[in-house]
């Protein structure tokens, strides 16, 4: 009988909570899910990009990583060792003035997240079209700690913090 890791029950919790806000609640919809076996490292990743309902150009993404490290002290079950998964939650959308609303992004999602996580925002844009091009931001908020299954009831508040982030970032992209 296969029995689940820390990663796939981790895995399970974060789709039940944003697939119901999609078919069930209607206040997102999804757009995208990946999960990967890296063969390489062996190790996985699972990821989830999702929007507000009538809000595509803002899009958030649930990333959970689990190294072959961290899988096989669980499978193993070595001693002094929590298995448990990084945990990113970033946010994509094009900026354009990049000065001035990558501030405001900030602002925003310490406003929501406090010091839960450091923020590390990345820009991009098409080098050939020069400054004609609009870029884009991607905005990650990176966790100080492992997330296990004692975290498990937190999931849902995650996600609703997700939510809230997503409705301050319409804000300032509504209003550039």
């Amino acid at each position: 009988m296969f029995d689940p890791t820390v990663f796939d029950n981790l895995k399970v919790a974060f789709e039940n909570e944003v697939y119901d806000l999609d078919n069930i609640e209607q206040a997102i919809t999804v757009s995208a899910r990946k999960d990967t076996i890296e063969l390489a490292d062996m190790s996985r990743e699972f990821k989830l990009r999702f929007y507000l309902n009538g809000a595509p150009s803002i899009q958030a993404e649930i990333c959970l990583q689990a190294s072959l490290k961290e899988l096989a002290a669980e499978i193993l079950e070595q001693q002094g060792v929590e298995p448990g998964c990084r945990l990113t939650i970033s946010f994509h959308l094009n900026v354009t003035d990049a000065e001035r609303q990558c501030e405001k992004i900030a602002n925003k999602l310490y406003t929501v997240w406090q010091d839960a996580a450091k923020l590390r925002q990345t820009l991009r844009y098409i080098w050939e079209d020069g400054m004609a091009s609009k870029p884009s931001t991607k905005a990650e908020l990176l966790f100080h700690r492992k997330i296990t299954e004692e975290q498990m009831d937190d999931i849902s508040e995650l996600v609703s913090y997700t939510l809230h982030s997503l409705e301050r970032l319409a804000d300032i992209h509504v209003n550039q």
